[in-house]
């Protein structure tokens, strides 16, 4: 591998994070696959999950997390995307733990996302003290998270 083949495939990898942020997700899959041949990342393989969760193939995009935690498992990124995919297909206590692994991950930002993400979960499943201390701990890192204030706010007027 040399550093010029690495540098391409980050190159590409930017090129189908626009494509994936215009909306252009054919594209963006198209362009995610060509980095991940030029060089395969743990990054690459996340946002090619992230782009298929925008195209509805939800176990798609948990096939790709699962991936990138093969390259890099202190890569805390798809195990909260893998914890959130599994939130919209309502398993929620699989869901769970890949969020607490998320929480733990060695390399991973931003961090408020698992703990909001565990607070989802534990909502759903009426678990509504965890839920709120979760989403505290969400508003703890990142105080301008508006989900997780929405959140709090929702769950405290229905306890009230």
């Amino acid at each position: 591998m040399t550093q010029e083949t690495l540098t391409q495939a980050w190159e590409v990898l930017q090129d189908a994070y626009q494509a994936q942020m215009e909306g252009d997700y054919d594209r963006a899959v198209e362009l995610y696959q060509s980095s991940l041949d030029l060089h395969p990342t743990a990054e690459a393989h996340t946002f090619l999950g992230w782009t298929y969760h925008f195209q509805g193939k939800l176990e798609d995009a948990i096939s790709e997390c699962k991936r990138a935690i093969e390259i890099d498992p202190d890569f805390g990124n798809p195990y909260n995307d893998i914890g959130a995919y599994m939130i919209e297909q309502g398993n929620l206590d699989q869901a769970i733990p890949w969020l607490q692994q998320a929480i733990e991950a060695r390399r991973y930002e931003p961090r408020h996302f698992p703990h909001y993400n565990l607070g989802r979960a534990y909502l759903g499943k009426e678990m509504y003290s965890q839920a709120m201390r979760c989403f505290q701990e969400a508003l703890e890192i990142e105080p301008r998270y508006g989900l997780a204030r929405q959140a709090l706010d929702s769950l405290r007027r229905m306890l009230n």
